[in-house]
């Protein structure tokens, strides 16, 4: 009697071996399948979930909400970046640049109550502000400085307090 080997004319042992092998595949191949099954069902699930109780007119409308959201968002950056420039712009004429410098304008006046201020801005323009204490009463003067001079000869505490002003950190710039 001959056996499905000799009919085949294979041997027995590569036919179980080809056959163990075919087994290991057709399982292999089922949970492929069933991975994708999984894979699909999730995807089919978040279809729905997007696609539920919306219709495409309805789907188009908020893209172009939101488009319309986009565009008014760049509008209002462009609107933000004008004013900031104008910002830089105006900050160069501010006072931004100070420098204190106290003393005592008479030997007879403790506690250093007299004082010299400077403010400046960007351009190193603005004035000191001189105030001078004694039992009399307090003097103010003034001095105008233009780029980081005065027409009108400083005194010593003038001249600190305008070093400190113009060595004082510099203001943000527009580079």
């Amino acid at each position: 009697m001959l056996g499905i080997a000799d009919y085949l004319g294979i041997d027995l042992d590569i036919a179980l071996i080809v056959i163990a092998a075919l087994i290991v595949l057709v399982v292999v191949l089922i949970v492929i399948t069933i991975l994708n099954a999984l894979h699909l069902k999730k995807l089919k699930e978040r279809y729905h979930i997007f696609m539920s109780g919306k219709s495409a007119k309805s789907l188009e409308e908020t893209l172009i909400k939101r488009l319309d959201q986009v565009d008014m968002l760049l509008s209002a950056n462009k609107e933000n970046e004008r004013n900031i420039m104008k910002l830089f712009e105006n900050n160069q004429f501010v006072f931004q640049k100070t420098g204190l410098v106290k003393y005592d304008a008479f030997s007879e006046m403790g506690g250093k109550l007299s004082f010299s201020v400077a403010l400046l801005n960007e351009k190193n323009d603005g004035f000191i502000i001189n105030a001078m204490h004694s039992r009399e009463g307090c003097y103010t003067y003034i001095k105008e400085i233009i780029e980081g001079n005065s027409i009108i000869v400083l005194s010593d505490d003038e001249k600190k307090a305008l070093d400190q002003a113009m060595n004082s950190k510099q203001p943000l710039r527009n580079e």
